[in-house]
């Protein structure tokens, strides 16, 4: 399978991320297509092209902007706007899309905003980024301005009589944020938790009006499909998870970064563009869809990475964040390693996540010192299995599934532990064991 950029076609260029770049790229071209359709004709082309959701869960976008009202939001009666949020938090580890595309092409995602608003018959839109993300939050913030300034976004745009305004909104920095409705309590200016669903944020959402939240490749994905239209989308990937998308490549590979492909690629096929493991080291573990998702090994090389396939397999596609683990890595500190993360960004509203992570931590520490028990295996399954899918968000399945797949396929190397006092691949350690063994 070959490599489909569309959104990274012109990354590399001077001044990629200016107006003038990105309009001799087809850029606004899309828009002019939506403006002249009805919101409903956008929201049907969205729909045929089968797009789903780059952000991790994989809904079909399409469907996710039918879900809000209809009709125009005046007839709903006063106070009842409608509401386009970006969620551009991106806090998964490993995950590094979203930034660099805003980075790089910060109208590709400006451009995507007005024609989604439009088709869900939105006045005003926010896009979420986290705070600390400086540069990124500068570029977004310049390139807004541009698009007012060329009239692509303000009063009566290209002459269409649609009006909006878009707000760039820094995140004070929360994991728990990138959860759709978590991400709106912040933005309203409350402490980011999870909201209890329903409603949906479709009925209810920001500020208890009709708001459809999406990621930004989603939202970066639409121009193109109005330009080349929805065959040539499907055209591209599987049936059920058609069109191009960004993977992470990260870790221990010889030249990691962003690369475009069909859903559907597998990792065994994007080594190939990365250069390999790198040089004298081979593949241990990997994650398909960053920290959150159930970890897979060599014998998954050729899983087709789609929505579908990964499923089968028996993790998830997620972000498409693929870390990459050779063996010199510990298996047992890269998961606490992710479980302290989680623990310490669990928003503590729910008692499963809240109290779950904290032991899971607690065990974890004990097990990487090589002073637990096998018992404490078991221990940990309990724990998990007490926390994924009875939290009150995702957060709690995200801390699960490294501690579950992990004892899957590496219960060896966590009863190593037990067996050298301590990490096996810690050079200090081996040295001693080795040393004793001598003597």
């Amino acid at each position: 399978m070959t490599l489909t950029p569309v959104l990274s076609r012109y990354w590399d260029e001077p001044r990629s991320w200016s107006l003038d770049t990105y309009e001799r790229h087809d850029g606004y071209r899309g828009l002019k297509i939506a403006l002249a359709m009805s919101p409903d004709g956008v929201i049907d082309i969205v729909k045929a092209s089968g797009l789903r959701g780059r952000g991790g869960a994989g809904f079909p976008t399409g469907t996710k902007w039918s879900f809000i009202p209809q009709d125009s939001p005046e007839s709903q009666g006063p106070g009842t706007p409608h509401y386009l949020v970006v969620n551009a938090d991106e806090s998964e580890p490993g995950t590094c899309k979203d930034m660099p595309l805003m980075l790089a092409t910060p109208h590709a995602l400006v451009e995507g905003v007005v024609i989604a608003a439009y088709a869900i018959r939105a006045h005003h839109a926010f896009i979420y980024v986290r705070g600390e993300v400086v540069p990124v939050l500068r570029r977004l913030q310049n390139a807004v301005a541009e698009a007012y300034e060329a009239g692509y976004l303000g009063r009566d745009i290209l002459g269409s009589g649609y009006d909006l305004d878009v707000v760039v909104h820094a995140g004070a920095g929360a994991y728990i944020c990138g959860e759709e409705t978590a991400l709106l309590d912040s933005l309203e200016g409350r402490r980011g938790q999870p909201r209890l669903r329903p409603p949906f944020p479709a009925v209810a959402g920001l500020y208890a009006s009709p708001t459809v939240v999406n990621n930004v490749e989603s939202i970066a994905s639409v121009p193109p499909i109005l330009v080349n239209g929805p065959d040539w989308f499907r055209s591209m990937g599987s049936e059920k998870s058609p069109g191009f998308t960004l993977y992470s490549l990260s870790g221990h590979v010889t030249s990691p970064g962003q690369y475009e492909a069909p859903l559907g690629i597998s990792l065994r096929e994007l080594l190939d563009y990365a250069g390999g493991i790198r040089a004298g080291h081979q593949l241990k573990f990997w994650t398909p869809g960053g920290s959150s998702t159930p970890i897979f090994t060599e014998e998954h090389l050729d899983v087709p990475l789609d929505y579908e396939g990964v499923a089968v397999a028996g993790s998830m596609l997620g972000t498409k964040a693929l870390q990459i683990f050779d063996e010199t890595t510990c298996v047992v500190r890269a998961v606490l390693r992710w479980t302290q993360f989680y623990a310490h960004e669990s928003c503590g509203k729910c008692t499963p996540c809240r109290e779950g992570t904290y032991w899971l931590v607690q065990v974890m520490e004990r097990l990487e010192a090589g002073e637990g028990t096998p018992a404490d295996l078991e221990t940990l399954l309990d724990i998990a299995d007490g926390i994924a899918g009875k939290s009150f968000c995702a957060l709690g399945d995200a801390a699960a599934s490294p501690i579950t797949s992990s004892l899957k396929y590496f219960r060896g190397e966590y009863l190593a532990h037990f067996d050298h006092g301590g990490c096996p691949f810690d050079p200090a350690r081996a040295a001693l064991t080795s040393g004793a063994a001598a003597q």
